[in-house]
């Protein structure tokens, strides 16, 4: 499996014969490799994780089809392409072909993808994480906490290959929330899962503080230091 780092939330998984595209909405995409199925995926509408730009990587294949939330209007989805598209609300499942999608709730808008294809399981959150805020009321952020903890519950102890995760500067003191717990769901994670901070907003700084803030975390060598668009890794 080749994972490419497009931007902010987007990335391109590629397997043996199927390719996987998250949340573009801007970034340098790399040439796609000729006869790979292509599935590209909206968690939500809003600008960061959605362009309909996506709809015009048809001209580039015709092996493709497009996996969104259904917060994204279908008109939205130009007409010839709607044959080719799915719009899917929370806690649905859907299985064309090769690939099994299984969605979640956010805490914002949209769903989070738990996506299986060649033996392979990848989790895309979108904006599913635990959104506190500072000069938020309590009664607020203990709410969100518990609907992020709710939401992300089928999660647990589940082996997954490569988890993109929401680690958002933004939220200060509360950055790492929603990843920490994520982290804590699978105390047994195998040798090979990786977990790929997102929504970072181009401040990779972040990760580097959660790295140095975690010494003796369990998961520390699984956390991958993204440190700019286009890079790919291999796992």
């Amino acid at each position: 499996m080749q994972i490419t780092y497009i931007g902010h939330s987007s990335f391109l998984v590629e397997l043996k014969e199927t390719l996987l595209l998250f949340d573009y909405y801007e970034g340098s995409l790399p040439k796609f490799p000729h006869g790979k199925r292509l599935y590209v995926f909206a968690s939500h509408r809003h600008p960061d994780h959605f362009n309909p730009e996506i709809f015009s990587l048809s001209q580039e294949t015709e092996s493709i089809f497009f996996i969104l939330s259904d917060d994204i209007w279908e008109c939205r989805v130009p007409k010839e392409l709607r044959a080719h598209t799915v719009r899917l609300k929370p806690n649905e499942s859907y299985s064309p072909e090769n690939i099994t999608v299984r969605t979640f709730k956010s805490t914002d808008e949209g769903v989070a993808f738990l996506v299986e294809c060649e033996g392979k399981t990848i989790y895309h959150a979108g904006d599913l994480n635990d959104w506190r805020w500072m000069g938020e009321p309590e009664n607020w952020n203990r709410q969100m906490a518990e609907n992020y903890r709710s939401y992300i519950e089928p999660l647990r102890d589940m082996q997954i290959d490569a988890a993109f995760i929401p680690l958002d500067p933004r939220q200060e003191d509360y950055y790492a929330l929603g990843m920490d717990y994520f982290l804590s769901l699978n105390t047994s994670r195998g040798e090979y899962e990786r977990i790929y901070p997102m929504h970072c907003w181009e401040d990779y700084s972040i990760i580097d503080r959660w790295l140095r803030e975690h010494p003796e975390h369990p998961d520390r060598d699984r956390i991958v230091r993204i440190q700019g668009r286009g890079e790919m890794f291999r796992q």
